[in-house]
């Protein structure tokens, strides 16, 4: 048997507003929260990292005291279910995303920040 992957790990200086943005984004929930750790995950999947198979990871965010300072090396990569990616796009701008520029050019994906300035790809409509 392998590994699986279950979950994220993401610094940052406000666990409860970055969990609040997440959650709008994945229509996550939380799972799990004290004052410097906040773990996110699917409603759908309540079972989690204890379910055989795949699962959609949780997101756990972690307060730390430094700020980011560069690009990450790595990133989230998101998918719109129900919408084209020009009104997912709209709608992660009006949660507070912002439009982030690493060099990525004319691309097919979007790529934004978090609130925390964290980079994360917008896809266009795919089905799995």
């Amino acid at each position: 048997m392998a590994s699986k992957f279950t979950e994220l790990a993401i610094d940052c200086a406000d666990p409860h507003g970055l969990a609040r943005f997440w959650c709008a984004v994945l229509d996550y929930e939380v799972q799990d929260a004290d004052d410097d750790v906040v773990t996110i995950g699917s409603p759908a999947v309540p079972e989690g990292k204890n379910r055989v198979g795949p699962v959609p990871p949780t997101l756990t965010f972690a307060r730390v005291p430094e700020g980011k300072t560069v690009k990450n090396r790595l990133h989230i990569d998101v998918n719109p279910t129900d919408r084209d990616q020009d009104d997912e796009v709209r709608r992660l701008l009006d949660l507070g995303a912002r439009p982030a520029d690493v060099g990525q050019g004319a691309e097919s994906w979007v790529v934004l920040a978090d609130p925390e300035g964290n980079e994360f790809c917008v896809l266009r409509t795919r089905c799995p």
